[in-house]
């Protein structure tokens, strides 16, 4: 038989009650020696806490939900990492939904994730565009917070969220004066689905860089695909029109730079532009955005905008535990740094 709750309290010399209050964390608090020496105990009798006691004594699970789109890609593996290191750092278990970055997924996550009464919910997804999918969200994070559970969300979902918000717009301005200064004047951009804040923000940054120097950036420049390594494949393609012997690329007026706003879709757009025989950098240089990890060890490493992945979710962890139900609202802003590497150069005239 395992060691009970009465076995942790006979050893600490206390009640059962006051056991109970210290490892379950009942509202009825404990004096912090007290609550020390049993939780002592209990870790030298190997005691396991009983979950569903701690949860009625909470109202809510040991448990942290972080809601992300693609579990698959880098970008949000790497971002789900820091958040689960620091969940488990904080004593509790992350419970990880893939929601395909469908609204209607996210929705039923956030119910299902309530259901399960967790401690807190970490929005890691970019937030969207259609304001009646936003409200139907908003209106369950809402139902959720008044039980006392907290939220945090990592880049923009709207106001009154506890927000990691990285320098997606200020990034990708920075990396388009890069490129700029290496003498690029001809931009295209493939971007992300317009039902999505992220990308919209990142493709005003571009055209925050480009106004500045004097250009501008045509309708037809610019391609929405999914942030996908088909995606960036399929909107080069389209890019470069349909293949022609001894013609990799389109006669001018075209692009000297391609701007693929997620580090998938430029690998995507790397092989494309590898399956047409078209040279990088020296005919055409491309960028991308994140520093997923394996960013660099590419056979040409890529151009990008590093953002800190891991600590972008180890911090929405810490902005939801330390503000439960509908408390302060704190945005923490992160720096990003634009990394040139071998997938850029001066543009060939």
């Amino acid at each position: 038989m395992g060691v009970t709750l009465g076995d942790v309290a006979r050893e600490a010399g206390v009640s059962l009650a006051t056991a109970s209050r210290a490892l379950n964390g009942s509202a009825r608090t404990v004096r912090p020696e007290l609550a020390e020496r049993v939780r002592a105990c209990a870790d030298a009798l190997g005691y396991l806490p009983n979950a569903p006691a701690q949860a009625l004594a909470r109202s809510s699970t040991a448990t942290v939900g972080v809601l992300l789109h693609d579990l698959a890609d880098p970008y949000f593996a790497a971002l789900a990492r820091g958040a689960c290191d620091a969940a488990v750092a904080a004593g509790l278990l992350p419970l990880v939904v893939n929601t395909d970055g469908d609204p209607a997924a996210e929705l039923r996550g956030v119910r299902m994730l309530h259901a399960q009464r967790v401690r807190a919910i970490i929005l890691a997804g970019s937030g969207y565009t259609d304001p009646v999918a936003a409200a139907r969200l908003d209106a369950a994070l809402a139902e959720y917070r008044a039980t006392g559970g907290s939220v945090a969300a990592v880049t923009d979902h709207g106001p009154g969220y506890p927000t990691v918000r990285p320098a997606n717009r200020s990034g990708a301005a920075e990396l388009t004066r890069a490129l700029l200064a290496l003498g690029h004047r001809e931009f295209a951009v493939i971007t992300g689905p317009d039902r999505l804040r992220v990308p919209g923000e990142r493709l005003a940054g571009v055209r925050d860089a480009l106004i500045e120097a004097g250009l501008a950036l045509g309708e037809r420049a610019v391609v929405r695909t999914e942030f996908s390594r088909e995606g960036g494949r399929r909107a080069m393609a389209g890019l470069l029109g349909p293949p022609s012997p001894g013609r990799p690329l389109p006669d001018r007026p075209r692009p000297t730079a391609v701007l693929a706003l997620s580090d998938v879709c430029a690998v995507g757009v790397l092989a494309e532009l590898r399956a047409r025989g078209v040279e990088v950098p020296g005919e055409l240089s491309v960028a991308g955005f994140d520093d997923i990890p394996f960013a660099e060890d590419l056979s040409r490493p890529l151009s990008t905008v590093r953002m800190p992945l891991g600590r972008m979710g180890a911090e929405a962890v810490a902005l939801a535990l330390e503000a439960p139900g509908v408390g302060t609202v704190r945005t923490v802003e992160l720096p990003v740094e634009v990394v040139l590497r071998g997938t850029t150069g001066a543009p060939r005239h």
